[in-house]
């Protein structure tokens, strides 16, 4: 049976449109870092480049590959650890897209090791070219104990579920571990209209 991250990881994936408490756990994921506005080209390219190395991984039994521990599933959805630069903390300057600094990225099964990761990423560079590949980095990461809440939504309406959750913070006396934050897109911007898009929102928190 495929395995559906809708449905086998609903904690992690799907909240609730209040905030919730959890701890997340080492995961493995392809990422790349930038720095700018998420509507331009390059954002798009960056993005398209770590769906190719995804989709890689996906298909290599199809390819004639089958990795050890392999199994049916669907792909995880793209997310985002966003701040903004030194300058415009230092600056307190006015939010400009300009100066967001993010690492986007894609999670990969745990079947999925160093070894598998680099030879798929050679792979895809070979049938996939995109200026960014060279950017891709394969990383573990953990996000620890957080706080999430699902925002129904605009992106730029994000400003509203940021305060509720701020509220729950101040009430249950956690701290923010980093002005970075977590977010996952469970929308397609393209295809989904902006009033009805669904993102989860992530604090680290102690």
């Amino acid at each position: 049976m495929k395995f559906e991250w809708r449905k086998q990881e609903k904690n992690l994936y799907l909240p609730k449109i209040n905030p919730v408490e959890l701890t997340v756990p080492k995961q493995k994921f392809y990422t790349i870092s930038g720095q700018g506005d998420p509507n331009g080209v390059q954002f798009g390219e960056e993005t398209a480049a770590l769906y190719g190395m995804s989709y890689g991984i996906r298909m290599m039994p199809k390819n004639g590959v089958t990795p050890d521990g392999y199994f049916e599933y669907t792909v995880y959805p793209l997310e985002g650890i966003w701040t903004l630069s030194d300058e415009a903390i230092a600056d307190g300057r006015a939010f400009d897209k300009a100066d967001l600094v993010y690492k986007i990225m894609i999670r990969q099964p745990d079947f999925v090791t160093e070894e598998l990761a680099l030879a798929n990423m050679d792979q895809v560079n070979k049938k996939k070219p995109n200026p960014n590949n060279s950017n891709v980095k394969f990383e573990t990461i953990e996000d620890g104990k957080c706080v999430q809440m699902l925002h129904l939504g605009s992106y730029d309406d994000e400003f509203k579920t940021f305060e509720v959750m701020d509220s729950y913070c101040e009430e249950h006396q956690l701290k923010r571990t980093t002005l970075a934050h977590k977010e996952i897109y469970l929308s397609d911007p393209r295809k989904v209209a902006p009033e009805k898009m669904k993102t989860v929102l992530r604090y680290f928190v102690e």
